[in-house]
């Protein structure tokens, strides 16, 4: 007689977060929260982090655990917030698309609410990656160290390039969009491993129940569809530079060793071509975590919290 293998065990936090909401620009931000925000001081400020496309402020729970295991980081204030539209924060009214400008703008409107009048140190990965990165060229004063994990950029465009982006966005705009759901929560744990071969089973089933939420006996995605959505505005590389060129705070890059990002990009997008952008930024270090890909804060969390407790902490 077969039997069906039982599913595997969940993880569970060292360091549970607590959830707070608070109005942001409009909208009612979600933040998770660790540890309390008035212990924040000059030399040990506010840890900020910031995720990624198609994620939560939950994806930083493993790594969170690691860093308080380093010395000097038991009860320092750290919080993860979801982006508009993703989680448990609201998704803006008539949405046809998410850009940009409001990430910085949210992320500046966030340092007024939980940092006012202290720079923190700010983390971002992936697509948040490349907000802070912007931000920063802004905002420096109002950071005291940025960690970039995997906020590598995107393809250089043309001028000429922007009339079929419009039309495609036009085209795009006028058709509904909808996220895959998931008729269990094993299945959305699954899909997480698919797409990250790296990531451990328990720590797939806990982030399930945060990427996913149970709606008519379905798993539907916590995030807007409108997501999926192309943006119309090109990636303009020389406006970009402008940005890092002007970063005036500290920069730590941290990459997975076993990366694939550029492939996706069939050439257009190099590693080499990244190199050249970062060179830039007047104060920046690159680290590599080995075992590790795209999501380095799940694949190694305790490689990962000893980076940053060593970029951070001094």
């Amino acid at each position: 007689m077969s039997q069906t293998a039982s599913p595997a065990p969940m993880y569970a936090p060292v360091f549970p977060a607590r959830s707070e909401h608070h109005s942001v620009r409009g909208l009612r931000y979600h933040f998770m929260v660790w540890g309390d925000l008035a212990r924040a001081t000059d030399a040990q400020p506010l840890l900020l982090m910031v995720h990624g496309w198609m994620d939560t402020a939950a994806s930083f729970q493993f790594m969170v655990d690691a860093l308080r295991a380093q010395p000097g980081w038991a009860e320092r204030p750290i919080v993860a917030l979801d982006w508009r539209g993703f989680g448990q924060t609201d998704t803006p009214p008539a949405t046809d698309s998410y850009f940009f400008a409001d990430y910085l703008a949210d992320l500046d409107a966030i340092l007024d609410l939980l940092s006012p009048g202290r720079p923190v140190d700010l983390l971002g990965h992936s697509m948040g990656g490349n907000v802070v990165m912007l931000y920063a060229g802004v905002r420096s004063e109002r950071i005291r160290k940025l960690v970039n994990l995997e906020g590598f950029g995107m393809p250089a465009t043309q001028p000429g390039d922007a009339p079929q982006r419009y039309i495609k966005w036009l085209d795009e705009i006028r058709k509904p969009v909808h996220l895959k759901d998931y008729d269990s929560l094993d299945a959305v744990a699954k899909r997480l491993q698919t797409t990250n071969p790296l990531l451990r089973a328990e720590f797939a089933r806990w982030l399930a129940q945060h990427w996913a939420r149970e709606e008519h006996g379905r798993w539907v995605i916590n995030a807007d569809p409108a997501h999926k959505r192309p943006q119309p505005f090109l990636y303009r590389v020389e406006e970009v530079n402008a940005f890092l060129s002007r970063i005036a705070c500290p920069v730590l890059f941290v990459e997975g060793a076993q990366t694939l990002y550029f492939m996706f990009f069939d050439g257009k997008f190099s590693r080499e071509e990244f190199l050249q952008r970062v060179a830039l930024v007047p104060d920046f270090r690159l680290e590599t975590i080995d075992q590790a890909a795209h999501m380095l804060h799940h694949d190694q969390p305790e490689a990962l919290a000893a980076h940053l407790a060593g970029f951070l902490t001094t």
